[in-house]
């Protein structure tokens, strides 16, 4: 079965330790750690720049076998200044990561091409790859749109990540989703949910508070991870409000255990169908 990533939304509230500690307890082999505040989400811990705490976040991946795959989560909006980022990106490399999640959120394409490309350069100085996230809640809103920007930007280290509450709601039918290109794709959101796609004023919250873990929802998961490249990171994403009262360490369990099953019965049911 393929190698499974904590990704840092599902458990917000955790510290990086804590984060760690919960992978490791759903048997998942690395984590998506959040070390840039996107807008105005919950703060985040101070690990770029704090030395005694990346020493720290190494002793925990040596002993637990946790690596940190993916570094987040940058959103560049109007007044980004790419330079300013590299810290993070420096931080990212440090820590052993290998990709850093970006959303765009800026209303003039020119300027966010611009930017993106920016930053995939100094992310290559890293040898760092940017994985950009399309959200119908952003100013890229669907997969189309955030190739067309790939391709104009042109760079090796720039390609997309695919979240299956995202993909969902920007309207793709996950019945009808021809493969993805590998060349285009190298890093997966699982995650599911539940009832019709919400209005345009609540698609933010849904993403942030309504989803559910893989296979608690109606999504046809066999679907989205049969189009997904074979060779593409998976990463579990999937805040969910009915466990907020659960410790860290439990959330992460239970968030492992649904992924790992999901991902069996979807592959038995896809190797069926071949």
């Amino acid at each position: 079965m393929r190698p499974l990533s904590l990704d840092h939304l599902t458990v917000i509230d955790a510290s990086p330790a804590q984060l760690i500690d919960a992978a490791a307890a759903g048997g998942f082999q690395h984590v998506g750690l959040r070390i840039v505040q996107p807008l105005a989400a919950a703060p985040v811990a101070d690990v770029v720049g704090d030395p005694t705490m990346q020493r720290h976040l190494k002793s925990m991946m040596a002993a637990t076998g946790i690596s940190i795959r993916l570094v987040e989560s940058i959103w560049i909006g109007p007044d980004t200044d790419p330079f300013a980022l590299e810290p993070a990106l420096a931080t990212g490399a440090e820590l052993g990561a290998r990709f850093v999640l970006v959303a765009g959120n800026d209303p003039n394409r020119a300027s966010l091409i611009d930017k993106l490309g920016q930053l995939t350069d100094l992310a290559g100085r890293h040898e760092l790859e940017i994985t950009f996230e399309f959200m119908p809640f952003t100013e890229v809103r669907s997969y189309e749109d955030a190739v067309a920007i790939k391709h104009d930007i042109g760079r090796d280290n720039l390609r997309l990540l695919v979240d299956a509450l995202h993909l969902s709601r920007s309207g793709r039918n996950f019945r009808n989703l021809e493969p993805f290109d590998a060349s285009l794709v190298s890093y997966v959101h699982l995650c599911d949910a539940r009832g019709a796609i919400p209005s345009a004023d609540n698609l933010r919250d849904e993403a942030r508070l309504g989803r559910y873990y893989p296979g608690e929802g109606d999504l046809p998961l066999d679907r989205f991870i049969a189009a997904m490249p074979a060779d593409a990171c998976f990463g579990v994403e999937a805040p969910c409000s009915l466990y907020d009262g659960l410790p860290v360490v439990e959330r992460g369990r239970l968030a492992g255990l649904a992924a790992r099953e999901c991902l069996k019965r979807c592959d038995t049911r896809n190797a069926r169908q071949q």
